[in-house]
């Protein structure tokens, strides 16, 4: 089994899906601690000014130590779905692709949501489906498992029988590689994943990398995934973290 693990991010980058992309099992982190203000609850879009945030209100004051999937969202800022659809649609009114998916991002902003996760996990597990990704998803969440860092990691590998751990650019839970040994112990080979992002045709140029996926899926459509695997496009000479 080739696991690879992450936290359910706000409508990621084509990094985190070039990692779920080669993996049989994902698991969604959403039992550790929330991160604010990074790309847990916002992300970024194409614009003609260069970027445009998608950003979603969350509860945090009183909650520093919660965890992600205890997040909620703040929906006495009512207009944020509002928001969030606007700027799609007038920064991807060009885009040839944004059609096909405009009924679901509609639907989605119509929704009230409560928890972050929710909202997170439901916009990448419909992304995951739409780049014809085959890969079982799993919430951490839901597994007899509990800590942090690289020790909760390979806990969860463990406890899914994994052979293969494919871990980010910047290494295991983004600590390094000095914990690498301890997987090993376990039968556990880590992989590091190689992300050279691909150079494509955006709405607008000069060409900017580590957009949200959507600016992918809204420029290409059903061959994405051939863009993300680097397939007909030409792609940055430097990993990206």
């Amino acid at each position: 089994m080739i696991v690879t693990i992450h936290q359910p991010e706000h409508m990621p980058w084509l990094g985190f899906f070039d990692k779920v992309r080669q993996a049989e099992l994902f698991v969604f982190l959403d039992n550790v601690q929330y991160r604010h203000k990074y790309f847990q609850n916002r992300n970024k879009i194409r614009s003609s000014n260069g970027v445009a945030w998608l950003n979603v209100p969350v509860l945090t004051e009183g909650r520093r130590e919660q965890l992600i999937n205890e997040v909620e969202i703040d929906n006495r800022q009512y207009r944020w779905r509002e928001k969030c659809w606007k700027s799609i649609s007038l920064n991807y009114h060009k885009a040839p692709f944004l059609e096909r998916y405009s009924n679901f991002f509609e639907d989605l902003y119509e929704k009230e949501w409560n928890l972050l996760s929710d909202l997170n996990e439901f916009i990448i597990t419909y992304i995951i489906k739409e780049l014809n990704l085959n890969v079982k998803l799993v919430k951490a969440s839901e597994l007899p498992v509990s800590g942090s860092g690289e020790r909760l990691i390979l806990d969860i590998c463990k406890e899914l029988g994994a052979r293969t751990y494919i871990s980010g650019v910047s290494g295991i839970a983004g600590k390094g590689r000095e914990f690498e040994s301890e997987f090993s112990k376990e039968g556990v080979e880590v992989v590091y994943q190689e992300f050279y992002h691909p150079i494509y045709r955006q709405v607008y140029e000069p060409f900017i990398p580590c957009m949200s996926i959507i600016d992918l899926l809204f420029n290409y459509g059903n061959k994405s995934l051939d863009v993300l695997k680097g397939v007909g496009v030409e792609k940055m000479t430097t990993l990206v973290v």
